[in-house]
């Protein structure tokens, strides 16, 4: 029995136009089929993969079925955090998700899942990304200060829904947690953020993250211990394609 973690599957079995432009670059080409053969050679059944956002480039439930077969046919416990691609998941009706995929699938949010002795707890977050002015030799310069504000906004409110999760899990005598972002902790421009401070504040053990994909990206935010929790990413062409085991 053990946890793994990935995110960015992206898949596109219902969006070929989405799938023939990620497939320009090598690691993307039939991710998926190497994907499922990682998975059934790794995985076994009392394993649990937390899936952490950018599931599908559907934009509905409907666009998304066949991608959701896909997942749901993976060896073990599958559960999902929500990506700034998922448009197919209405915060607010979580809940209906969780109905529709009872004992297939589990979606994380405003709430938690066990775990051994651990609580799973997570939302997708959110970072500023910029636009950021370089000068010359590519240094940041300055940035664009509205686009920054309400980046803030959207953080409180990511904010607000992790605390629902750590709480919801404290509630029922939980004191060991790992915590799931789609979005990278942290942004380029810093050392700390409001999240690894909430995963400090509730003693998380991990903070497990995805969203940075293509080379570029990889090392965007923290990785490795800080502060006594270990960072860790976990986007999909990052990791080859082989979930990450998180927890034995």
């Amino acid at each position: 029995m053990s946890l793994y973690a990935i995110g960015d599957l992206h898949l596109h079995f219902q969006s070929p136009l989405k799938a023939k432009a990620q497939m320009k670059e090598q690691v993307w080409k039939n991710h998926e089929e190497k994907f499922k053969k990682t998975c059934a050679a790794l995985l076994r059944e009392d394993d649990t993969l937390v899936l952490v956002g950018d599931h599908s480039w559907g934009r509905s439930l409907a666009e998304c079925e066949e991608d959701f077969l896909y997942i749901a046919e993976l060896p073990g416990r599958k559960i999902l955090i929500r990506g700034n691609h998922d448009m197919f998941w209405d915060v607010n009706k979580t809940a209906r998700l969780n109905e529709l995929f009872a004992g297939k699938l589990a979606f994380m949010q405003n709430n938690y899942y066990a775990y051994r002795d651990y609580a799973l707890v997570g939302t997708k977050g959110h970072t500023f990304e910029g636009p950021f002015y370089l000068d010359r030799r590519g240094r940041i310069i300055g940035w664009d200060e509205k686009a920054e504000e309400h980046a803030k906004k959207l953080v409180e409110r990511e904010l607000e829904r992790l605390r629902c999760s750590f709480e919801a899990a404290r509630a029922d005598g939980y004191r060991k947690y790992v915590m799931f972002l789609h979005y990278p902790p942290t942004n380029i421009l810093e050392e700390d953020s409001a999240f690894t401070r909430m995963a400090e504040e509730y003693g998380a053990a991990q903070v497990i993250y995805a969203h940075c994909h293509g080379e570029t990206r990889f090392h965007d935010s923290i990785e490795g211990e800080k502060n006594g929790i270990m960072y860790r990413l976990v986007s999909g062409d990052y990791l080859q394609w082989l979930p990450l085991k998180i927890l034995d």
